[in-house]
């Protein structure tokens, strides 16, 4: 991994965010491939979607809709352990999901004036699986788990077609669809599936989505930012990303495991390491030469540490740790410092939080209760992760009796007539004038 050395600079006027590491993509490029994929879907429907699953998947699958009885038969296939570890991330998850539903609440303003917030699902959510280098049942979970928290009625599945299984999804990801009792699940990946949820393929019985959330690679981002307004959508979750903080306390091979652990799922994978020590940058370095060399997807590890969205950064101190790190906005942070919870205090950006050398990100990707599907890119800065409350609108219910409404009529005209919209205060008005005018007749 390359070094950053930002000692000595002043981080309050430097442009931060021209100094962290990011990596070289190209999303103008990525919009127009998707755009032109998303259009060929909205114009061509089914054949569309079938053709992009030859060319990207190398297989035309027979139908995309996986039956019934393909997922039952992925449940059955499971093997024992997975189903258990499902089973049990299934139901953290869902723990975890349902403290993120909000009560509804009601404000009494006056006598007879009552406002209710309220909290309603969307009707139909689409979500998003990624195939590719790996195979992600988690993503499963951590789509499904907080849309039924939220109680969204209809949910779809989308997920690449494999050639080693027929033109199937994987089964494990079919077996924890079946698990979490979704039957729709469809054989599509990347942008064109985006569109297809968006806007729907009447050929083929696949009713538009009011949102979409998941992961994905960076077409599935930029597919996802180009259907934004026609639905709404959880975050651009692109490749993913790890920002560990270490001081001189930090184990350095627990260090290099975490960098690696998120290196391994793609070569434009960001791997970060902010320290105050180069002594235990020197350490990390070390370590991670010894653990690329003997890991199973070493090659793609190598790759994603070497390249320029990865890197140690060398800074003074712990605060100045946290500065460079709220101007990354990591999907992933991992805090491994002698007093995590002090460093926390000083952290605003983030995607999730990982607290000591026993909450590493890869427990959060599957059993830890929080959700996986994270803002990458920075967007951390201004949006979070996946949740209940992504399926949820937050509605005002207004409700004011004669009285109530009588004690404000002279504000309401008052601001209408500043406002020069006088026919606002005349609804009000009106109301009155009607029942003067009704007791007359009485």
């Amino acid at each position: 991994m390359r070094t950053i050395d930002l000692r000595g600079i002043d981080l309050a006027t430097a442009d931060l965010r021209t100094l962290v590491p990011r990596p070289a993509l190209n999303i103008a490029r990525a919009s127009d491939a998707a755009a032109e994929l998303i259009e060929a879907v909205r114009h061509d429907g089914a054949q569309a979607l079938l053709a992009q699953s030859e060319r990207f998947d190398g297989i035309r699958p027979d139908h995309l809709r996986v039956s019934a009885a393909a997922i039952a038969a992925a449940v059955d296939g499971l093997a024992p352990e997975v189903r258990a570890a499902l089973d049990e991330a299934i139901a953290r998850v869902r723990q975890g999901s349902a403290a993120q539903v909000p009560p509804s609440r009601t404000t009494t303003l006056a006598d007879g004036a009552s406002v209710v917030q309220r909290w309603q699902p969307v009707s139909r959510a689409g979500l998003y699986v990624p195939g590719g280098k790996a195979v992600y049942p988690s993503s499963v979970i951590m789509n499904v788990v907080p849309a039924q928290a939220a109680g969204v009625p209809s949910l779809a599945i989308a997920s690449p077609a494999q050639k080693e299984f027929g033109g199937l999804p994987h089964p494990t990801i079919l077996a924890a669809a079946g698990l979490l009792g979704v039957d729709e699940v469809w054989a599509m990946g990347g942008a064109g599936a985006i569109g297809a949820l968006a806007y729907g393929v009447p050929d083929e019985g696949l009713a538009p989505v009011q949102v979409i959330t998941g992961p994905g690679n960076i077409y599935v981002t930029a597919a996802k930012r180009l259907v934004r307004g026609v639905v709404g959508i959880d975050a651009e979750a692109g490749t993913t990303e790890i920002l560990v903080i270490a001081d001189r306390t930090a184990d350095p091979v627990l260090v290099a495991a975490d960098l690696l652990s998120q290196a391994e799922h793609d070569e434009a994978a960001a791997s970060v390491l902010v320290t105050d020590s180069a002594e235990l940058a020197d350490a990390v370095q070390r370590a991670l030469e010894q653990r690329v060399a003997v890991t199973a997807n070493s090659e793609r590890a190598a790759t994603a540490l070497a390249g320029p969205q990865s890197a140690i950064m060398l800074v003074d101190d712990e605060v100045a740790a946290a500065t460079v790190s709220n101007a990354y906005g990591p999907e992933h942070l991992e805090l491994h410092t002698a007093d995590p919870h002090a460093t926390l205090a000083n952290i605003t950006d983030a995607g999730a939080i990982f607290l000591g050398g026993y909450s590493p990100v890869s427990l959060g990707d599957y059993i830890a209760g929080s959700n996986h599907v994270l803002p990458t890119g920075g967007a951390a800065r201004f949006s979070s992760a996946l949740g209940a409350y992504s399926f949820l609108r937050p509605q005002q219910i207004i409700e004011y009796d004669r009285a109530a409404l009588a004690s404000v009529h002279g504000h309401i005209v008052a601001v209408a007539t500043a406002e020069a919209l006088p026919a606002h205060g005349e609804a009000v008005t009106a109301r009155f004038e009607a029942m003067l005018d009704r007791s007359k007749t009485l």
